[in-house]
């Protein structure tokens, strides 16, 4: 049943031949936004994702998937340990800060665990992860974590949508 305000043609296209369009169609997928944070050779990193999922409940699986153009990829695709942080939906500063700067620690509450990996307070949820696999994946890799340890507290997420912040209400 089509709503007739709603009816739009689909844009038909070849993703090999047209990767805008490409980029646009995936940004339809709302996804929850991420910070993967490590120890880096020089102080603690981090780095916004919004490719994150789980993979396996036994054993705890998840996966983020790092775009290889990234001057951050080397330290994240050798990370033996890691934290990925789901963000509440009142943290879009701390995403912005990490999508510009991996460093971006300055204006956020954090503590670092016994790997010295940073963790970031405040968070949706957290898993502590230790590298399990890294599949390459084009102009990204899918790197696969063993989930250590985790939190998580309710609230609504932040989430981005074709190129913008959009929100749940509760």
């Amino acid at each position: 049943m089509m709503d007739g305000n709603r009816s739009h043609a689909m844009q038909e296209f070849d993703p090999s031949e047209d990767s805008h369009a490409f980029r646009a169609a995936l940004g339809s997928f709302a996804t929850g936004v991420t910070v993967v944070t490590t120890s880096g050779p020089n102080g603690p990193i981090g780095i916004t994702a919004s490719s994150f999922a789980s993979v396996s409940l036994d054993p705890p699986l998840v996966l983020w998937s790092p775009q290889k153009s990234s001057r951050r990829f080397p330290t994240f695709r050798d990370a033996q340990h890691y934290a990925i942080h789901v963000l509440d939906g009142h943290q879009k500063d701390i995403c912005n800060g990490f999508t510009r700067d991996a460093h971006a620690f300055d204006g956020a509450d954090w503590d670092t665990d016994a790997n010295g990996v940073p963790q970031l307070a405040d968070c949706l949820a957290r898993f502590d992860c230790r590298q399990e696999a890294v599949h390459d994946a084009g102009d990204h890799v899918i790197i696969v974590g063993r989930v250590l340890g985790a939190a998580f507290r309710p609230g609504l997420p932040l989430l981005f949508q074709g190129g913008r912040f959009v929100s749940l209400k509760g």
